[in-house]
């Protein structure tokens, strides 16, 4: 079975929270928005007075922390007591999963995604991520619906911090080092073969576009080679993570991340910089000479991934024999892959990326 969900409609647009009331309006007029303090300030007074002038109310509810059950199960609540139907995310991938998870359990919900920032594909993703209150990650909803509308502004993502854009960009190119070798077993899967398509379309703009957008990010301008990527970061890397077939498909990469979510101290590592390191694992467990691709160790170098576990310190050891033994990787999938996942390679694999940290000037600083 081949299925494919995708958001109903992508507007990307500089300065498109200028006129996000006209967008909204066809689809409802009394909205809840789930945000975080940062992004509403980052939006507005835009947002607010496009709303104001096409006659949209709205509540507005702002999130401190993870996207927790808790939170969901709270937001619910008060959409139905308002009589809410639409909710709209305005942030980053935790206030945008939130968002989405909260209209995939309303009768009739439908969710609009607005980001803040280009991290992952969180405006996008058929996915919502649940944590504890303290950020280990539980659990993903497969969603039934996707957003109805997603809203991207580059002016806004072009003033947020470079290092967003960088795991946005290693974020997606995991999805390519991830699908890829599944296809060595699997070569005439339709489901696999879009999967694997798509996450090669974000590499090769990356290739072309990568190094200009960082620039321009750090420039805050809006140009071309940063809309690209940010297309590339959340709309095709979506589309990748859009597919499924009859195939299990999970990125070991990602399944490390997961993991790697339960320790405190890795906690100030953003998403994609925790796949950028587990990316280094998983490459290292592909090469029976225990060597990564070196392609993929110089892309982890140019956009400044951690690869190490040096914020764990004294810990670091105990924390990578129990890590090799834990990691949340679905049974049924490793006979699709052409490696192994055996807790002693990856304990190895684990060891041995301390290697790699010559000439890492930003480890320390992440390692604080």
């Amino acid at each position: 079975m081949l299925e494919i969900k995708t958001p109903q409609t992508w507007f990307h647009q500089s300065g498109i929270r200028h006129d996000a009331g006209k967008y909204i309006a066809p689809l409802a007029q009394h909205i809840l928005i789930i945000t975080s303090v940062k992004a509403w300030a980052q939006v507005n007074p835009a947002l607010e007075e496009s709303l104001r002038a096409s006659g949209i109310r709205w509540q507005t509810e702002i999130m401190t922390g993870y996207c927790t059950e808790d939170d969901v199960a709270r937001y619910v609540q008060r959409a139905q007591k308002k009589g809410i139907t639409f909710i709209v995310g305005v942030g980053g991938g935790k206030v945008l999963d939130t968002a989405k998870a909260v209209a995939d359990r309303l009768e009739g919900g439908e969710s609009i995604t607005i980001p803040t920032i280009a991290a992952t594909c969180a405006a996008w993703s058929p996915l919502a991520v649940f944590y504890t209150d303290e950020g280990a990650q539980i659990s993903s909803l497969p969603l039934r619906t996707l957003p109805r509308l997603v809203l991207v502004d580059s002016e806004i993502i072009a003033r947020s911090d470079v290092r967003y854009l960088k795991a946005g960009i290693v974020d997606a190119l995991a999805k390519w080092y991830e699908f890829r070798p599944y296809l060595q077993k699997n070569p005439d899967n339709l489901g696999l073969q879009l999967k694997v398509q798509n996450a090669r379309l974000a590499v090769e703009i990356y290739e072309k576009h990568g190094a200009q957008a960082i620039l321009d990010n750090k420039a805050q301008r809006v140009t071309d080679a940063l809309v690209n990527v940010i297309d590339a970061n959340i709309a095709v890397a979506g589309m990748a993570n859009s597919v499924r077939g009859e195939i299990p498909t999970p990125g070991v990469a990602h399944a490390i991340h997961n993991r790697l979510t339960h320790e405190p101290a890795l906690r100030n590592w953003l998403h994609g910089e925790r796949v950028g390191f587990s990316l280094l694992v998983q490459s290292i467990l592909e090469n029976d000479n225990s060597q990564p691709d070196p392609e993929l160790l110089a892309l982890l170098r140019q956009y400044e991934m951690p690869l190490t576990l040096a914020p764990l310190k004294e810990i670091r050891l105990a924390v990578i024999q129990a890590v090799a033994r834990s990691i949340p990787f679905p049974r049924e999938a490793t006979d699709y892959l052409p490696f192994s996942l055996e807790p002693s390679r990856i304990e190895q694999a684990l060891r041995l990326t301390e290697q790699y940290v010559a000439g890492r000037a930003n480890v320390r600083s992440l390692a604080e």
